[in-house]
């Protein structure tokens, strides 16, 4: 009887494909927008009181966006904050605001070079 030199790696090669399609199965059964979360609450903030030097922006549960309390568009807001990059910046955000319309303005914020300093203001929650 003769000795096989190689090992016949096309079980090992079967076994590994359904064990990849068991996991593709699964991953898509995983629904990722029906998660129940709730937003972290903060109990300590850093200062109350803002700088008189600070620029402050507003998006509102609808998705208004207002720079200085003067409603504006996103488009907009590029020009508004170029003009003085380095004053710092205030982003109050209703806590009903659609996560993207958040998104959206923070990245519009952050593509600025250099972006100016944002501050994100969170509701105190007493203990």
């Amino acid at each position: 009887m003769r000795r096989i030199d190689q090992i016949n790696v096309i079980p090992l090669i079967d076994v590994m494909l359904v064990l990849l399609a068991v996991v593709l199965v699964t991953a898509s059964f995983i629904v990722h927008d029906k998660l129940n979360i709730e937003l972290p609450q903060t109990q300590q903030s850093a200062s109350t009181a803002p700088l008189p030097e600070t620029r402050h922006l507003a998006l509102d549960a609808q998705g208004r966006l207002y720079f200085e309390a003067q409603p504006i568009a996103l488009s907009q807001l590029s020009a508004l904050l170029h003009a003085d990059p380095k004053r710092p910046l205030e982003l109050r955000v209703d806590r009903r605001t659609a996560f993207g319309d958040f998104v959206a303005v923070v990245e519009r914020i952050k593509s600025l070079t250099p972006p100016p300093p944002l501050t994100i203001l969170t509701e105190h929650v007493q203990p």
